[in-house]
């Protein structure tokens, strides 16, 4: 327990760590974007975008970003399909609004001016921008990739210690990942789904190490890290979407038949389907529900570090007083509500596990018939 106690404290030490070079690789952005307005407008230095750098960060790119130095990106593969097939080349041509020729074809970022602003167009003899198929890895996709290798190394490690050591408990961090495992199987997989836990425990626990590491991972500034996968609303989704096919796929007679004819009053669903009407509609409300609970916490955690870290800027025009204790304030709050979100992106984790563990639960119901039929079933050794 007290390994464990030690890589945890190690853990805090270099999130704490990550938020300092965050709050400076922040403040170095915003100095930059600073800069750039006072040479392009000559307005005061102070004067910054807030919401310009607050959705930069949050958004998806095509390449990323480096620490310390705004114009920087580690270049990503582009891949489109367009008018003129298949074109591959390296986000590095592309990333600070140059236009590059692949052959007989010219490429580029589109502009605030352009309805496809920040995605790759093509550019047509006419002049005309036109979309193609985007297949790109970018920032997001990386990340997920990243995401995804862990999660194997993860369980993999697990399997791996016991195929050569048995039951033999592990150390260090395969026994942290082993002790998340079992938190989660005995505590909330075993009691809601009985005897069917161990037919949904893949399912559930890769989705509960899945969105643990993405949520971490978005919380570090330097690459690998940096990429908000979970307060972008398509990845909450398709996580919800698996959730939504796994109960309703798997759901038995009895769920099927509380969703089209519930056990209530004759009135309430026949001539006007009232109740059934509200089921269906309960069905499809649920994933939502997955959905927006995860997008919406984890990128409100990101919005508001980002907001105060920004707060040192928004005062510089107050005086070198007011700007220096908005500083040492901001760094402080910021360090704690990093913190914070070390514990919401387990919490959320935890959260969304849970529920999808109920959701599966309610279409694993069995109805008062049949529970009552599997009681009386006794093994012919204990009928002697």
């Amino acid at each position: 327990m007290s390994k464990i106690f030690r890589i945890f404290l190690i853990a805090v030490m270099m999130t704490v760590g990550s938020l300092a070079a965050y709050s400076i690789a922040g403040s170095e952005n915003a100095v930059d974007v600073a800069v750039d307005n006072r040479q392009d407008e000559k307005e005061d230095p102070a004067k910054i975008d807030p919401k310009a750098i607050i959705f930069e960060h949050l958004g998806d790119g095509y390449g990323w970003e480096v620490p310390f130095n705004h114009h920087m990106r580690i270049p990503l593969p582009v891949i489109v399909f367009g008018k003129t097939g298949l074109h591959c080349f390296s986000s590095s041509h592309i990333t600070h609004g140059q236009t590059y020729t692949d052959g007989s074809v010219s490429f580029k970022i589109a502009g605030d001016d352009s309805k496809y602003n920040g995605k790759v167009v093509e550019i047509l003899p006419d002049g005309t921008e036109y979309r193609p198929w985007d297949i790109s890895i970018t920032k997001n996709v990386c990340a997920l990739f990243i995401s995804i290798l862990l999660v194997m190394w993860a369980v993999f490690s697990v399997a791996r210690w016991h195929k050569r050591m048995g039951t033999k408990a592990p150390r260090k961090v395969v026994g942290a990942i082993e002790a998340l495992i079992t938190f989660i199987y005995d505590g909330v997989i075993t009691p809601t789904l009985g005897k069917r836990s161990a037919k949904f425990a893949p399912y559930l626990l890769t989705v509960f190490f899945f969105i643990l590491f993405m949520n971490l991972m978005g919380l570090i500034v330097v690459f690998p890290g940096g990429a908000n996968l979970t307060g972008n609303i398509a990845v909450t989704l398709v996580l919800s979407v698996l959730t939504f096919l796994v109960t309703n796929l798997f759901g038995t007679k009895h769920y099927w038949k509380e969703v089209f004819w519930p056990d209530v009053p004759l009135w309430l669903k026949f001539p006007l389907p009232i109740m059934p009407v509200i089921e269906i509609f309960g069905v499809f409300t649920k994933p939502a529900a997955l959905t927006v609970r995860l997008f919406a916490n984890m990128m409100g955690g990101h919005m508001i570090v980002i907001v105060l870290t920004l707060l040192i800027f928004i005062f510089a025009a107050m005086g070198p007083v007011v700007i220096g204790a908005t500083t040492v304030v901001s760094v402080l709050f910021s360090i704690f509500m990093l913190l914070i979100d070390v514990l919401v992106s387990f919490i959320q984790a935890y959260v969304f596990t849970m529920l999808s563990t109920l959701f599966i639960a309610f279409g694993q119901e069995e109805g008062e018939h049949n529970k009552h039929e599997a009681n009386h079933k006794l093994d012919p050794a204990e009928a002697a």
